[in-house]
């Protein structure tokens, strides 16, 4: 049995999830808890093999508790797992030390695939050698990436590098469909993945944003 340790705040969105893994044969809900810091004291009291991490909650965010929990507990696996589109949260999670990082819209199959897979040992934020993809993005691509990482508009985009609203949306256009993701989110993820943007990338903190997800 896989044990899974789910952390969100929404009653409706943690129970869910629950009955959601409880319903798979090799999945064990060992405990749900509603912020960051029950997060973590039930990482070092149970030891799941999985925790499913939401990136807002009360008390102590996702983020920190996934810093908290490696930083106690070296080698847990954690997926973060939010209602945000937003790409400032996604480089973040990645330091930290998430396993994996999803989106509430994702799949049952899809969601119990990742949790397997990072059980099994797998790191789905492990960043490859660069392949041919990367010369697939010119160097303009590049530098508007590294402002959507930064959760930068199309306007501020602009202004920061002296375009038009309109080219930078071509950009991101681009960009998109050249790494096959389908939001800005997803593109900041595969480009980290595929080595795209450096590690040392300086984030702006992310706006104050109360989706609760």
């Amino acid at each position: 049995m896989i044990r899974v340790l789910v952390a969100d705040d929404h009653p409706v969105v943690r129970q869910g999830l629950c009955a959601m893994l409880e319903a798979e044969a090799d999945l064990e809900v060992v405990a749900d808890v509603a912020d960051g810091a029950a997060a973590v004291a039930a990482t070092l009291e149970l030891r799941p093999d999985v925790v499913l991490m939401d990136v807002q909650m009360p008390v102590q965010d996702g983020i920190d508790a996934l810093r908290e929990i490696m930083n106690r507990c070296p080698g847990s696996r954690v997926v973060m797992l939010t209602t945000f589109g937003h790409e400032n949260y996604v480089v973040p999670s990645f330091r930290a030390g998430a396993a994996g990082y999803l989106l509430k819209d994702v799949s049952r199959a899809e969601l119990t695939q990742v949790i397997r897979r990072v059980a099994a040992g797998e790191s789905l934020l492990d960043r490859p050698e660069a392949g041919t993809e990367a010369a697939t993005v010119s160097q303009r691509e590049l530098e508007v990436l590294s402002c959507m990482a930064r959760e930068m508009t199309n306007r501020e985009i602009a202004q920061r590098l002296f375009l038009s609203e309109h080219t930078v949306k071509t950009h991101v256009s681009h960009i998109l469909s050249k790494l096959g993701a389908s939001d800005r989110a997803g593109a900041v993820l595969r480009a980290w993945r595929r080595g795209l943007l450096p590690r040392d990338l300086e984030l702006e903190p992310p706006a104050n944003q109360t989706d609760g997800g």
